[in-house]
């Protein structure tokens, strides 16, 4: 397995068109178009991307945040189901949440979300759906998506390499400075109310 290297994002949130940003970025060949359906779990104590696609538990960890407002997310852990204590523990420590009691040896998805993680009262799910369209500039992955949460519609647009100089050149040249970053995660708090 090959080292993995952070990457920088930029990313916002808006529930119009995203202007001249959105044209310069329309104007490029799309490289490809994704359709998922996900739930990220969401913890009152951390702000830590967890999610759940493709029956992976997924997840990302902040580690800084620089003089632009841009954010560096490493991926830490991800595994399958039926998930065990160990990953379970781990996850729970990732959330900053205690850990409830584990009946099961391991769990599968329904029984992880309906037994562990919706009784507890720290964690939500939020059920995603995602629509991105996916883009190349200037060596960097640009995306711009319609996105809802648990049925709350947002559209999004960002920015992300390893270069967190490269992430802000193309921010700047798509005249989206003066746009805030938000993160997945800061937007799904909102969305439900867990702010």
């Amino acid at each position: 397995m090959g080292v993995i290297i952070p990457r920088w994002e930029w990313r916002t949130f808006g529930k119009g068109n995203f202007g001249k940003g959105e044209i310069a970025l329309r104007a490029l060949p799309m490289e490809s178009n994704k359709k998922t359906d996900e739930e990220y779990i969401l913890s009152r104590k951390s702000d830590e991307n967890v999610k759940i696609r493709f029956d992976l538990v997924d997840v990302k960890s902040l580690q800084k945040v620089n003089a632009d407002k841009l954010e560096q997310w490493l991926p830490v852990l991800k595994t399958g189901f039926p998930i065990d204590h160990e990953n379970i523990k781990k996850l729970f420590g990732i959330l900053k949440v205690e850990v409830p009691e584990l009946k099961r040896e391991n769990y599968t998805h329904d029984e992880f979300i309906d037994e562990i993680v919706k009784p507890h009262k720290d964690l939500v799910v939020v059920q995603v759906k995602k629509d991105r369209d996916i883009y190349k500039i200037d060596g960097a992955t640009a995306e711009i998506a319609k996105t809802s949460f648990n049925g709350v519609e947002w559209r999004t647009i960002c920015v992300e390499h390893e270069d967190p100089a490269l992430v802000i050149a193309i921010v700047r040249k798509l005249g989206m400075e003066d746009a805030a970053n938000m993160n997945y995660i800061q937007a799904m708090k909102k969305s439900v109310g867990l702010a």
